[in-house]
């Protein structure tokens, strides 16, 4: 069997080899959507992390290089739509690849919620100068439903989209830093560089939205059965995505901080902090086209996270996990329409529920994105634990690979210590409410989902060995 048919072969019904290297690269940067942090969120994370802000940032590029590592150790070997969770089964087992599954959904589907809700406040907030008010249950429905058709439609389509969309935000953003740097006469701010009232407590808090806003680097995974040479462009994607976002978020954050000093505003209560500097250095126009771009930004990223959702969903359900309506592709478009149809209507109805108890969209967005997180670093956790393993059993260990496994979980242990907190201690002290409660909900989600595995289990015995026969076989179509 070739290896074209081999990719054909294990498309699940999905468009086979459709992507380039730029569109794989698209998912990836999408779901990061780098430019919503330095236009909305970053305010958010400086309230956390103060001027120790930008290390946030550094400390998490640096552990999730080390992730990408661990990841690539999969990505480099086969591919399918199954994402991280067919290669935590593949090196961990069928459990902990459902635990990996259910905490990717949840991820990614917050992300979606959270970013949906930017849309929504930047929508309204961009039209608002021109006398329209739409009611923010409005907006959500119009960006919820643009995204389903573009999901539903053609996953070309949305890759395209969302390369275009957010490589226009970036080049913009980055050209009003500069302006804005360059106003400040390209200045050293020493209150950053000497992390000036800065606590190891600030640094780790502020890690965990910082997850939130590199979260998704690792979904071009999720484009398997889609991507041209999968093997070596999607470990590209995951890698690339990380380093250029993480550049970029901690050059636009010291900026930006750097850019409020001496404005008598803070930037932790400001929404859209680049349109404030956009006209401290007389160029409001320039911050009015940034604006519009992280709008797209954020749209790309409500796509770009559904996609993945459902893929995960799709393939869960292919393996016995959820309804097979689930694990449908549509018969002409050839996306995973069904799990699209679902994950985008549940993306808007968290968020449409909140701002319908008046809670405002910019606290919705703060709120779901912090939960995400919590999906993601048990996904990044069990993903750099399961590569060692999986490579024991392939024959392929090396000692450095152990090591960067430690790195990996060592760097993601900080963010969860600064989100669940130290009763009484200073340094990790437990973060006020409602982020204080995050973590346990996220564990009751996994004690729920997993209850539901193990009750699954019982009543179809033949459920797991099924699992791992599939994803063996997805394996062993890439082995040389």
């Amino acid at each position: 069997m070739t290896k074209k048919t081999q990719k054909n072969h294990s498309a699940h019904g999905l468009k086979p080899d459709c992507l380039s290297f730029g569109e794989v690269l698209a998912q990836s940067f999408a779901v990061i959507a780098p430019t919503t942090i330095p236009a909305s969120n970053i305010g958010l994370i400086v309230a956390l992390s103060g001027n120790g802000a930008w290390l946030s940032f550094a400390i998490g590029l640096i552990g999730l290089v080390f992730v990408s590592i661990n990841i690539n150790q999969f990505a480099s070997r086969s591919a399918s739509a199954g994402s991280l969770y067919s290669y935590i089964v593949k090196g961990l087992g069928p459990t902990a690849g459902v635990i990996c599954g259910w905490s990717l959904v949840l991820a990614y589907l917050f992300t979606a919620m959270s970013v949906l809700c930017g849309f929504a406040n930047f929508t309204g907030s961009f039209i608002g100068h021109l006398g329209i008010h739409p009611s923010p249950i409005t907006l959500l429905s119009i960006g919820a439903g643009v995204a389903w058709y573009a999901g539903y439609k053609d996953i070309q389509l949305s890759a395209m989209a969302m390369l275009w969309l957010e490589g226009a935000s970036v080049a913009a953003i980055a050209l009003l830093g500069i302006i804005i740097w360059a106003h400040k006469g390209f200045a050293l701010d020493m209150s950053q560089l000497t992390l000036e009232g800065v606590t190891p407590g600030n640094i780790a808090t502020g890690l965990v939205l910082v997850m939130f806003g590199f979260s998704g680097f690792e979904s071009a995974t999720s484009l398997g059965d889609e991507a041209k040479k999968p093997l070596k462009n999607i470990p590209k994607a995951v890698m690339g995505s990380a380093v250029m976002a993480g550049l970029f978020f901690i050059l636009m954050t010291y900026i930006e901080v750097l850019g409020f000093s001496g404005t008598g505003v803070s930037i932790t209560n400001t929404e859209e902090p680049l349109s404030f500097l956009a006209q401290q250095v007389g160029m409001g126009w320039l911050g009015e086209l940034v604006a519009l771009g992280a709008l797209f930004s954020f749209f790309a990223c409500v796509l770009g996270s559904i996609n993945p959702a459902a893929r995960v969903f799709f393939m869960m359900a292919r393996h016995g996990l959820f309804h097979s309506s689930l694990g449908v592709a549509h018969s002409s478009n050839r996306t995973p329409h069904v799990a699209v149809t679902m994950c985008t209507f549940m993306t808007f109805l968290v968020p449409a529920v909140m701002s319908m108890f008046n809670i405002k969209l910019f606290d919705c967005m703060g709120y779901l994105g912090a939960i995400c997180s919590y999906g993601f670093l048990t996904v990044y956790i069990l993903i750099s634990i399961a590569a060692p393993v999986y490579l024991h059993k392939i024959g392929k260990l090396r000692v450095r690979d152990v090591a960067f496994s430690v790195a990996a979980i060592a760097f993601m242990m900080i963010p969860i210590a600064g989100s669940v907190g130290i009763p009484g201690s200073t340094m990790f002290p437990v973060p006020e409410a409602p982020y204080d409660a995050f973590p346990y909900l996220f564990l009751m989600y996994l004690v729920a989902t997993c209850g539901w595995f193990f009750l699954q289990r019982r009543r179809y015995p033949e459920l797991v060995g099924s699992m791992e026969q599939v994803i063996d076989a997805i394996h062993a179509k890439f082995e040389v």
